[in-house]
C-alpha cells in the first residue's frame, strides 16, 4: 500500500495528526516528529513512527518518494486499507 504524509520535523514529539488534503486535493496524513531533518533523521523517525502504529516491522516501510520533501510517499508492505482506517481512521473524503 502507499501512503502520502506531510511530515513536520522539530514537533516537539513523535506522533500522527490525521488527515487532511494537499493543494491538489490528495488525502495525506499528518505527522510530526522531534528529529530535525539532517542526516535522515526525520525520516528514519517518520519509518519508525508509521510501523509501530501499524503493527509492522520497519523493514516493511520505505520511502518512495520525498526524501528532503515536507510531503513523502511511502510504501508499506502487507499493509491493506483496513489496516490503516484502523490505525489513523477514515481519510477525509
Amino acid at each position: 500500500m502507499r501512503l502520502a504524509v506531510r511530515v513536520t520535523p522539530r514537533g516537539g514529539r513523535d506522533g500522527v495528526d490525521g488527515w487532511t488534503r494537499d493543494d491538489a486535493g490528495r488525502a495525506v496524513l499528518k505527522v510530526r516528529v522531534a528529529a530535525a531533518a539532517a542526516d535522515g533523521a526525520a525520516n528514519a523517525a517518520v519509518i519508525a513512527l508509521l510501523a509501530k502504529a501499524l503493527g509492522v516491522p520497519k523493514s516493511a516501510v520505505s520511502l518512495l518518494a520525498g526524501h528532503t520533501a515536507r510531503v513523502k510517499r511511502l510504501e508499506i508492505e502487507g499493509l491493506g486499507e483496513n489496516d490503516l482506517d484502523r490505525a489513523f481512521g477514515q481519510p477525509p473524503a
